[in-house]
């Protein structure tokens, strides 16, 4: 073990995405096979997001992920990161998670975010229910969704002056452990308010990391479930046995995530080999470069330093690994090699440090 820079606890966060000639449920196989390694390696958590309507990510229902996984794991904590709740009527959140903490009792993290994931149109449509969508009764709705799981559920007025009660379920025993999920200050100061642990999207974000993990710690609230502040921070990673192999197997998710950033149209994720067959533009070039530098890319003893540098220069004893490894062509399509050999080989670098 390194002194001066412990290893921390390694965590997954998950977008299953969908490679070039890749189906949906080759996708999603691939990915539940990933959990299932996660499981055995010992990892801490392993998170599925929520994104709409892209060609490259099949997360877009976490808790139908989340219940696959739990079915398939045995020690795993499993969860959402995150569950966009401005796209959902708290009850319902609430509902789904209850019966997932049912499902795999102590295992649930419930990560609550309030970006679309997905651009207006889709936004649109997910949020045409009407008052349930209004973003700007956001953090009311995280308190719904906490009210709402506890044993004993929330009361209600209605108009005649008559209480109500509700529960997500009528005979819960547990309930899931509740993060805020953000990539600016709001989740942070709203996470401190709340007493609740928070997560910055530091994996996609970028800048803002040090500031919003400032802000919720000086501004923490200490509550009866958390009484200390609890966070960790996400990462871009690709490991692989030479540095030559993971910068291969990191460039399709670069060039992906250029397009997005530079207005580009969206597709399956390529191979290695379609990426290193077709150059970008000069805006996209600049676009990959500015964000392979905050991406954790390279060999296991090298990225697993870089991790633990990472955690200990922010105060956490977690990362979670958004493990970006991309596939060449003739690898099984069913299957997630790259990814697969990233958590393996960071984990084992981990241990042995």
């Amino acid at each position: 073990m390194n002194a001066v820079n412990p290893s921390p606890a390694l965590s997954v966060l998950d977008l299953v995405p969908v490679r070039s000639g890749q189906s949906t449920a080759q996708a999603i196989a691939s990915s539940l096979e990933l959990v299932r390694l996660a499981d055995r390696l010992g990892l801490t958590r392993y998170w599925f997001a929520e994104h709409h309507n892209m060609p490259a990510v099949a997360a877009s229902t976490p808790p139908v992920m989340i219940a696959a996984a739990a079915a398939q794991t045995d020690r795993i904590r499993i969860g959402s990161g995150g569950v966009m709740l401005p796209n959902h009527a708290p009850l319902v959140v609430a509902e789904q998670f209850a019966a997932l903490e049912a499902l795999a009792p102590g295992r649930v993290d419930l990560g609550i975010g309030r970006a679309p994931g997905s651009d207006p149109v889709i936004t649109a449509l997910l949020r045409s229910s009407g008052p349930t969508a209004d973003v700007e009764r956001f953090p009311q709705h995280v308190q719904d969704v906490m009210a709402l799981l506890q044993r004993d559920g929330a009361t209600i007025r209605l108009t005649s002056g008559e209480t109500y009660p509700v529960r997500a379920t009528p005979a819960a025993e547990g309930t899931p452990t509740v993060w805020l999920l953000g990539s600016s200050d709001y989740s942070a100061r709203l996470a401190a308010e709340l007493g609740l642990p928070y997560v910055f999207a530091h994996h996609f974000a970028g800048p803002g990391l040090q500031q919003a993990l400032t802000l919720y710690r000086d501004g923490y609230r200490a509550s009866e479930e958390h009484p200390e502040p609890r966070t960790f921070v996400t990462a871009n990673v690709v490991v692989a046995p030479t540095q030559d192999e993971a910068d291969e197997r990191a460039l399709p998710q670069l060039r992906s995530m250029a397009r997005l950033r530079t207005g580009k149209p969206m597709g399956p994720l390529e191979t290695v080999e379609e990426a290193k067959a077709a150059p970008l533009d000069t805006l996209g070039e600049q676009a990959v470069a500015d964000m392979r530098a905050r991406w954790i890319v390279g060999t296991p003893e090298a990225a697993a330093d870089e991790l633990a540098r990472l955690a200990a220069a922010h105060g956490t004893g977690e990362v979670m690994a958004v493990p970006v490894a991309a596939s060449y062509a003739g690898e099984d399509l069913a299957t997630t090699p790259g990814r697969a050999q990233t958590l393996e080989l960071l984990a084992g670098a981990l241990a042995a440090r």
